[in-house]
Order: structure tokens, then sequence, then C-alpha cells
């Protein structure tokens, strides 16, 4: 079959379409034909060789396709058409996943659109409830709206909550469409300052809930943004890892909850009662029209360098995906 290595770790032009072995189901997994994948930010993280918990040779985490195989302890029937999370392997034309970790596509989605769900939407929807207790009355500010986490968590947010929303992104491309998802206040980070919107539309008293994507450069302004008691959820490092002065005292007058979190290196227990609690709160929405993946651009395998070129350039609203040939 053929599937995305690296050849050594670095930037895009590392990424080679070889010929690998199909893998086998072993005991609890089912074997995916790969119609799509979707490429994310801890693809980057891999290729560069920086993760630390990538043992699969094959990049990728998240898939849609139909199922062609299956362990003997698995009752899923073959001809499935299943979306989920894998670990690695999902730049391929064949993929293991556990069978628990299995979603049932919603007629209503193509394979593209399906590739597009488990991994934004299951970090989102771990983010704003798991872990940060999302509640009607909170206010949340959501960075980088426009990316394919900051999408989903926006119409999570506005299905599933009554909070009031508030964004911030790049350009006004990215912020008419994060208004269109439901965002309440939409913030160009590049034009204004974001804790002095956040302030102004709180009535000074800042966000009930931050999810973080940016890191160490938007320390002090997440610390401005932020309310007393307030939840700050850490799901990202685009702004790099090390903050170079840090005032605790900040943190404890404010009381701030600081949670860091990576769903990716996760077990395979935590990842299949996060994927069943979104299924049974959220599937349903997307069934209906209501939550809808978000798509930037769809991309063939073997075009997978300018898939990742394209992530790193930031211009992406929504998701990249990877259209798998339907030969071989």
């Amino acid at each position: 079959m053929k599937a995305v290595n690296v050849k050594q770790p670095g930037g895009a032009e590392q990424l080679q379409v070889k010929e690998f072995s199909k893998p086998l189901p072993k005991q609890g997994e089912i074997l995916i034909k790969v119609n799509a994948a979707a490429v994310n930010r801890t693809d980057i993280v891999n290729r560069e060789g920086k993760s630390g918990y990538n043992t699969n040779p094959i990049l990728g985490i998240e898939v849609a396709g139909e199922v062609v195989d299956v362990a003997s302890d698995v009752n899923i029937e073959k001809g499935t058409r299943v979306m989920g999370l894998v670990n690695g392997g999902a730049y391929a034309e064949y993929a293991v996943m556990p069978a628990d970790r299995a979603m049932i596509i919603p007629d209503n989605l193509s394979f593209e659109e399906a590739a597009a769900i488990p991994e934004v939407f299951l970090t989102a929807y771990q983010t704003l409830f798991w872990l940060g207790g999302l509640t009607d009355e909170d206010t949340v500010l959501i960075h980088a709206g426009g990316s394919g986490v900051g999408t989903a968590a926006i119409q999570l947010a506005k299905q599933l909550t009554k909070a009031k929303i508030i964004t911030t992104a790049g350009s006004a491309e990215k912020l008419d469409y994060c208004r269109s998802l439901g965002a309440d206040v939409c913030i160009n980070y590049k034009e204004e300052s974001f804790p002095e919107e956040v302030l102004k539309a709180t009535n000074d008293q800042g966000a009930d809930l931050i999810l973080d994507f940016i890191g160490a450069s938007y320390w002090e302004k997440n610390l401005q943004s932020i309310c007393t008691d307030g939840r700050w959820i850490l799901i990202g490092v685009l702004g790099g890892t090390e903050v170079e002065k840090v005032n605790l005292m900040q943190l404890m007058l404010k009381r701030v909850q600081l949670k860091g979190t990576l769903l990716t290196p996760r077990s395979d227990e935590y990842k299949q009662q996060l994927t069943q609690d979104f299924s049974e709160h959220v599937l349903p929405l997307i069934q209906e029209n209501k939550i809808k993946p978000i798509i930037d651009k769809i991309f063939k395998l073997e075009d997978v360098q300018e898939a990742h070129k394209h992530m790193e350039e930031n211009k992406n609203i929504g998701k990249i995906i990877l259209r798998i040939d339907e030969e071989g």
C-alpha cells in the first residue's frame, strides 16, 4: 500500500510516499480502507522529530473510510463507513483503529468531511467541557478562531451552551467566518489589543475560560484577559514554549486554573471515553446539520508536502484534507 513517512526529521520536503505492507487488525481492532485523512499540527511536530510519542513510521492520526477487515472479537460489519483517531498511520491507503474509537459516519457527510471531524472536534470538546467546564453563564475566549480546532470550538460552544463567545484571528476573512459560525465578538489580533477588547466585552471582568493555542507570546495578554477564578486551557504553542518572566503572584491573585493538554499521547481508554461522550452529545447535531466540519482545502496524498506547507503558512480556515486514491 502507499503511505507517507519522513525521510529524516525536518521540513515538508522530508515527506515521501512509499510502499508499506498493509497492516493487520489485532485484537480489538478494525482495518480501514482509508478514503481521506486530515493534516494536524501534531503531524508537523512529528515530522520535525520533536514529539517523542510517535512510534508509527507512517504519519497521521485521523481517518475516514470503510471497514474492510475486523479482529475476531469485533462486531462491526465490513463495509461500515467510519471515522476516528488512529495511533499513527493515517496517511495511507489502509490503517488500523481500535474498534471502540470508531464513529459511524453520518449519511450526510462525505469521507472528506468526516476526516475533518475527529481530532479537532474531540480536542475542542475535551477542552471546552471536560477540562474547561464551560457553562451557559460563561464567556469563552477562543484563540485562532479560523483554525480547525477554533472553528470546531466556536460551533460546539454555540450549539451546546449559551456562553458568550469571543474569538481572535488575523484577517477580516477569518473573523467574518468565525462570526458566521456563532462567535459574538471577533478581534483582529494584528490590528487591535485583544485584552482591551475582551475587557470591553465583559464589563472589565475578563473571560471565564480561555482556549490558548499560542502559548508563550500570549502569556501576559492572556493574564490580562482572564477573570478571577478563570480557567485557562493550554492546547498549543504556536507562539513559543518558554516565558521569560513569570509573576506567579498574578496567577495567585486571580486564582487562575491553568491546565495543559495534548490529545494525541493520551491513553486508548481516555480516547475511547472521549469519543463515546462526543458521539452521544455531538453526532446528532452533525446529522441535523447544526454543526458542520469546515474544510479549507483538499490535497492528493502525493501532494502531502504542499499540504504541510499550506498549514505552516497559517492561511487556512478549517481543515486541510488528504484524499487517498481509490486504487491499491
